[in-house]
């Protein structure tokens, strides 16, 4: 699953609000950590009204500072400084992910509510979880920094198999942090649907609602063989099919079930805009302060 994690740091106190998580997935994983500064190119003195280091030795007293006083005794932690400007810092994360320290999990905060071009610190985090093709791990900082516990995860699945490659990552986080898997399947209705789907819909509005009722009945049955599989492992679970906006749905489900991590399968790779304006789990970010993990799915 995850065996090396890489965690971005810009020497803001928003960054660093991916600590306490990054802390406990490193020591219940048994994960090394790697802590990255890029010096970018004409960078602000400043970043989220707090400061921005863009000098490499400060960058680099900086990480060792955080690598000592954050993580337990017995955690393996190292840093870089890539000290060579850039002015792509988010192509500078992934290329560092895929060619250094070849981590497999990358985690960044995300702030802000007013829009996806907004939400996440400059745009890094929205470019980094569509370019990479490596799960990256969204966090929004909280007021008082506080421990990291991993009790429930929210998997929102569709009614057939297309986001089940994410279901393997779910299953070992739910196994080594012994956590519950809580299954959602989320059916339109016909006031929801949208574009094509939409457009059926008006113009056959009984064989529009008699897919639906079909989708329903698959979702079903997916999601009992899951059950069974998860029971047979051990892992406690829950399934449930509910009907409306997904993203609504899924935030409000997540928030009554007192979710730790909502964690999506994505189809990243289509391509920026595509990923951002159509996904389900942007719509999710807007709503919800959960931690969401993105776990790119192969074409």
């Amino acid at each position: 699953m995850f065996n090396h994690i890489l965690v971005p740091l810009d020497g803001s106190t928003l960054a660093e609000a991916a600590l306490p998580v990054a802390a406990a997935l490193a020591q219940t994983l048994k994960a090394p950590i790697t802590l990255l500064h890029i010096i970018e190119q004409d960078a602000s003195p400043e970043v989220h009204r707090d400061r921005h280091l863009t000098n490499a030795e400060e960058a680099e007293t900086y990480l060792a500072q955080i690598a000592q006083l954050t993580f337990l005794p017995g955690t393996e932690v190292d840093w870089h400084v890539h000290s060579a400007a850039i002015k792509d810092v988010a192509s500078g994360i992934v290329d560092h992910s895929a060619n250094e320290s070849r981590s497999n999990l990358i985690i960044l905060t995300s702030h802000g509510n007013s829009g996806m071009r907004d939400l996440f610190f400059g745009n890094i985090a929205q470019e980094v979880a569509a370019a990479s093709g490596t799960p990256v791990l969204l966090i929004k900082p909280k007021p008082v920094s506080t421990p990291f516990h991993l009790r429930r995860i929210l998997v929102p699945l569709d009614n057939e198999s297309a986001h089940d490659q994410a279901l393997p990552f779910a299953k070992e986080m739910a196994t080594a942090f012994r956590a519950q898997l809580d299954l959602l399947c989320v059916i339109p209705t016909l006031g929801t649907l949208s574009g094509e789907q939409a457009a059926v819909s008006n113009l056959l509005p009984t064989t529009a609602a008699a897919y639906l009722d079909i989708a329903e009945e698959i979702a079903i049955e997916h999601f009992q063989a899951h059950l069974d599989e998860f029971q047979n492992m051990g892992i406690a679970s829950s399934a449930e099919i509910a009907r409306g906006d997904p993203a609504s749905v899924i935030a409000k489900n997540a928030g009554k079930n007192k979710a730790d991590l909502i964690l999506f399968g994505t189809h990243g790779r289509a391509g920026l805009d595509a990923f951002w304006n159509r996904s389900i789990a942007a719509s999710v970010a807007r709503k919800t302060n959960i931690p969401i993990l993105l776990i790119p799915l192969q074409e």
